[in-house]
């Protein structure tokens, strides 16, 4: 059976959770996003070696040997 009189919270309960939700939208997370100040450097020290074997034929070998004027 309805009376018609409308259901509210109790004021000190509504008071409570207005100030809950008021203080929950305050806490949002804030991020930031900026240039550095001082440009980035980046090390590199970086050593290259490179080994070349070429393997030549022993008649090869000696028909460089025995003609040095051919390259």
């Amino acid at each position: 059976m309805m009376t018609g009189r409308p259901h509210f919270l109790p004021a000190p309960l509504a008071v409570s959770l207005l100030g809950l939700g008021l203080g929950l939208a305050a806490c949002n997370p804030t991020v930031k996003v900026e240039a550095p100040d001082k440009p980035i450097v980046i090390n590199l020290n970086v050593k290259i070696e490179q080994e070349v074997r070429v393997k030549v034929d022993k008649d090869v070998d000696n028909l460089v040997t025995s003609n040095p004027n051919i390259f």
